[in-house]
């Protein structure tokens, strides 16, 4: 079989990592917990192995995730990079979300990558993805145990990170059993969940919260009220000195209504496009609409990217929505 359609698995990553001395880890744009969890902790398991390291992303890390251990290393990529022996990518769905970071393929003597996404088409050479995984830090923490590395307090904070803001802190469906036995292993090493959780899932910038209440104020259940739809323009970040990083959860509130089947919250970028959060309940996925239109994602959670006005991407994306309420 072909190494770049093959589903690899952790020994597999773990042999190109060996081989290399030079590796770049990439996250995706627009970071979330759980990309720059998986980034961190490898990046800190492959410095204790030796490694030449360079964590690279193409967005900013947000404020809110700044305790993570090497989180201040982690850069947007230079016209300069490289060369390496080895580009991983960690939680990146397809090649669009490495951003600036793709051009790295073209100096990397090996590419490979670790993914949850169900929607990866395998875009790198050595591909391990498992669409059933909660969140891409569990994958980590089998790749770290295939390296030999040992745990400690540092990584498993970097872990939690990811497998907590992923499963909505272990309240989506796809939280398992897998979920709980390696957040017991990482509460033996001294990590500060109080501490962690109120920063994550509590506390929120003032400008978050004003831009939630401008969230709140567009939210309306077109149809039957079957999905719930929120907007943002770019006036409404100007106004409450928000940025893109204080949209994340918001379509959750959307979510949370009864009678609420799936969600979506559209925001104009700086660039001019719209981007989309969309949510489901199971049994409903957003995951085929999302891909439909040229994103892709989870079954309870996708993202789109689309050109247009933000009304009539609403349109394009609650239409192909409704093809799968059933």
């Amino acid at each position: 079989m072909d190494e770049r359609t093959k589903n690899a698995n952790p020994e597999a990553i773990a042999e190109r990592i060996r081989e290399a001395e030079t590796i770049a880890v990439v996250s995706h744009v627009n970071p979330d917990g759980d990309t720059l969890g998986c980034c961190t902790a490898m990046g800190l398991a492959l410095k204790r192995m030796g490694k030449k390291v360079t964590m690279l992303c193409d967005g900013k890390v947000p404020d809110v995730m700044d305790y993570l251990p090497g989180a201040a290393e982690i850069r947007r990529p230079s016209e300069n990079e490289g060369p390496f022996d080895l580009m991983l990518t960690v939680d990146v769905s397809d090649e669009a979300r490495m951003g600036a970071c793709a051009g790295l393929k073209a100096v990397s003597r090996k590419t490979a990558q670790i993914d949850h996404h169900p929607t990866n088409p395998f875009f790198m050479e050595t591909n391990w993805v498992d669409g059933t995984a909660p969140a891409a830090c569990l994958m980590i923490r089998k790749e770290i145990a295939a390296l030999g590395i040992p745990m400690d307090r540092e990584i498993a904070i970097c872990l939690y990170t990811g497998i907590s803001t992923d499963t909505g802190n272990f309240a989506f469906a796809s939280t398992n059993a897998e979920c709980f036995r390696v957040m017991a292993e990482l509460t033996e090493y001294g990590l500060p969940i109080a501490e962690l959780n109120r920063r994550l899932f509590r506390e929120k910038p003032r400008a978050q919260a004003k831009l939630l209440g401008r969230a709140l104020e567009s939210l309306s259940f077109p149809g039957d009220g079957r999905i719930a739809v929120m907007k943002l323009t770019r006036r409404d970040y100007a106004e409450c000195g928000a940025l893109s990083e204080h949209t994340d959860t918001l379509v959750n509130y959307g979510l949370d209504t009864p009678g609420t089947e799936m969600a979506l919250l559209g925001r104009e970028t700086d660039g001019g496009q719209v981007k989309f959060s969309l949510r489901a309940k199971e049994p409903a996925r957003v995951s085929e609409a999302a891909k439909a239109l040229g994103g892709g994602g989870h079954p309870q959670a996708s993202g789109i990217t689309m050109d247009g006005t933000l009304d009539e991407c609403i349109g394009k994306a609650l239409a192909e929505m409704r093809k799968y309420l059933d």
